[in-house]
């Protein structure tokens, strides 16, 4: 039942171990997918395994309309990596970019000899290394719990050996029963104290009403944490990793005397779990009551438009998509490194931008400005939007009280 992390881990059992692993990622292309995409998927499901702990020596990529029942990959791919596996020792573990059942997930071990884990474990794997507080420590156990108990049956090897209709009914199945019902209780334990903390946290909320609320949003690892230190002028935890805030971050600012509230939130991902997301519902929220969005977008990754539609489609998940919302494309210093001739003149490169710029607006609808946390170049340009945006919302809430700003 090794699924690559253990529920209500310590700490330091969390996450894979501490000497990086070597692993193989595995996707799979189906229909109405090219070879390109499931590259470029690969790509971030490596850099989601060297955020656990893992580097990847190498990759499978498999055709098919539709997943093998058995083994996802059907059993010639799984032989070719098996005998892989076998001449190269060192590797400990198979990483799929989609979710496996129980089933494949036990018939894969049994193969392959070594742990097999899925997208979403992985996530689940990372959010249970980066949880700090009580909340996002509870929040990972109930998704971890949500994910594990549908995958019960095909995760119990020993029942392996009573297959077949009557003998079922044996003390095995007893175990099975027993296991759920402890998974399930544990869960609405868990779902209790949730609750109990969500009550906190509005009534908190509750204290703040009076201010425009500002949230960043964003795929994970776009910048959002360094742009908050920069606005806010404080120290909120960055790094060059995917998900490096789980936790909402909450700070007053004022720009020009006019006091709000700036709120970093968890970074979106594609295929994001579904019991993760129903998790993190609460510390969401944040997102969901907020007045104005900033979504921040890394310009300088290839994929920054699949990034942009994915935030756009969890936004309207958690409607809150009918909102205010800037897009800050940040990291355009990364970008010029990465796309732009040596001797290319400044002329040219800003005719490029004001096209970049014109197109990407077009194309998704929302006024735009490109920035720099590092080099802090257009913070103030940034500042200045936020400005007219957050003035806009005070006097539409609040005519009547007339301020100043």
């Amino acid at each position: 039942m090794d699924q690559g992390w253990n529920v209500g881990a310590s700490s330091e059992q969390k996450g894979l171990a501490a000497a990086p692993e070597k692993v193989i990622l595995v996707g799979l292309i189906q229909r109405d997918q090219t070879e390109q995409e499931i590259s470029e998927y690969l790509d971030e499901l490596e850099f989601l395994a060297l955020t656990a702990g893992a580097i990847a020596v190498k990759r499978y990529t498999q055709k098919m309309s539709t997943p093998d029942s058995r083994t996802f990959i059907g059993k010639g791919k799984a032989e070719e990596i098996g005998a892989y596996i076998e001449s190269h020792e060192d590797i400990t573990a198979v990483i799929f970019d989609d979710d496996l059942t129980g089933k494949q997930t036990n018939i894969l071990e049994e193969e392959l000899k070594v742990k097999i884990i899925d997208r979403s474990s992985l996530i689940l794997d990372i959010f249970a290394s980066r949880a700090q507080t009580a909340q996002a420590k509870t929040q990972v156990e109930l998704a971890q719990l949500q994910y594990l108990l549908p995958r019960l049956r095909g995760l119990w090897t020993h029942l392996e050996r009573q297959r077949g209709g009557i003998g079922m009914r044996g003390p095995g199945e007893k175990e099975i029963e027993t296991d759920r019902r402890i998974v399930r209780d544990k869960i609405a334990l868990l779902k209790k104290k949730l609750e109990k903390i969500d009550l906190q946290d509005v009534t908190r909320r509750k204290t703040r009403d009076q201010l425009i609320r500002v949230a960043l949003v964003g795929y994970t690892n776009v910048g959002k944490s360094t742009i908050m230190n920069l606005l806010s002028k404080s120290e909120v935890f960055a790094e060059d990793k995917l998900f490096a805030t789980l936790d909402t971050t909450v700070r007053k600012v004022a720009f020009d005397r006019m006091p709000f509230l700036l709120s970093d939130t968890v970074g979106f991902i594609r295929k994001l779990p579904h019991h993760l997301v129903e998790s993190f519902k609460s510390t969401l929220d944040e997102v969901r009551e907020s007045d104005i969005l900033l979504h921040v977008v890394d310009i300088a990754h290839p994929q920054h438009e699949d990034q942009i539609r994915t935030v756009t489609q969890t936004l309207k998940e958690l409607e809150a998509i009918d909102k205010p919302i800037l897009m800050v494309f940040n990291k355009i210093d990364l970008y010029r490194e990465r796309n732009y001739d040596l001797y290319l003149e400044e002329e040219a490169k800003g005719e490029i931008e004001v096209g970049l710029k014109e197109r990407l607006e077009g194309q998704f609808g929302y006024e735009s400005v490109f920035v720099s946390a590092v080099t802090k170049e257009n913070i103030d340009a940034l500042r200045e939007k936020m400005i007219e945006l957050i003035q806009q919302e005070y006097h539409r809430r609040y005519p009547y009280l007339a301020k100043q700003w």
